[in-house]
């Protein structure tokens, strides 16, 4: 099911005033300009691809996403091709040179199976040399701490309508996954709009293990946009992996040993929480 943020019209005209200065297509839009064929997984309005066309990319475009009123919006843009569907309703075969998924959308694949379907779809999906470049957060940076009613933003809608929005987390927190909801309240509406959402928490050791199994193995892992080094302090693991020849040939460079040891909007859990 996809969250109500994603799904509601109202509610989706915010997501790209929200992501404003986002950092990460910094990380991504320089990958995607190298690629001949890109495919974005969770692509949500398609902002980045929007921006690959601007900055001259000539190549195949394709954004997947499962929420029909996200597309609504990224379709004002005709020259890329927008899929209503995720990984496990779609199937492509060694069609991409890249794969991205960005906004923290990979962290909605909560559970194992979902999380194995989606790794092998993309493997699938990917050239013989191509890349899948993604981030979650940092378990051990522990994000979900602030995301509370009194670190409450306010956003200008389209319109001009300012909207208050802010996040509730069901405590206690246990294991990997973490459910919150979000709240927004616009001036002059009648009532306001709650979704409610789950996500997952993978550390690299776990993440690491789960690519591998699937013969997408860890080429490069960094802490922050930048491309400075993880550590346990670092907010995301931002993983950069590779097809490899056959899902069991993994003998190349694994992932990133595990770490030893405040947000901006991007960093909110409502990026791309789908």
């Amino acid at each position: 099911m996809v969250d109500r943020q994603f799904s509601d019209a109202a509610l989706t005209a915010l997501y790209d005033p929200m992501a404003a200065g986002r950092r990460d297509f910094g990380f991504y839009l320089p990958l995607v300009m190298a690629a001949r064929s890109v495919l974005d997984v969770g692509c949500g309005t398609g902002e980045l691809l929007r921006l690959a066309r601007e900055s001259g990319h000539s190549g195949r475009l394709c954004g997947l996403d499962p929420a029909g009123a996200m597309l609504d919006r990224a379709r004002r843009r005709a020259d890329v091709d927008w899929v209503q569907g995720d990984l496990a309703s779609t199937r492509w075969e060694g069609e991409f040179d890249l794969i991205v998924m960005t906004g923290h959308a990979f962290q909605v694949l909560i559970g194992d199976n979902e999380l194995r379907t989606a790794l092998a779809a993309i493997r699938s999906a990917l050239t013989e040399e191509g890349r899948f470049a993604f981030e979650t957060r940092n378990p051990r940076a522990r994000a979900w701490e602030s995301w509370t009613p009194d670190a409450a933003e306010e956003v200008t809608g389209p319109t001009g309508e300012v909207v208050r929005v802010w996040h509730e987390v069901e405590t206690p927190v246990r294991g990997e996954l973490v459910r919150f909801s979000t709240t927004f309240e616009g001036h002059g509406w009648a009532r306001s709009r709650v979704s409610r959402s789950t996500l997952r928490f993978l550390g690299a050791d776990r993440l690491g293990s789960f690519l591998a199994g699937a013969g997408l193995p860890v080429k490069e892992q960094f802490g922050d946009w930048d491309r400075s080094p993880l550590t346990a302090t670092s907010a995301e693991i931002i993983t950069l992996a590779r097809r490899a020849p056959h899902p069991w040939a993994v003998n190349a460079v694994g992932p990133a040993p595990a770490p030893r040891g405040a947000p901006s909007r991007l960093d909110s859990p409502g990026s791309r929480a789908r």
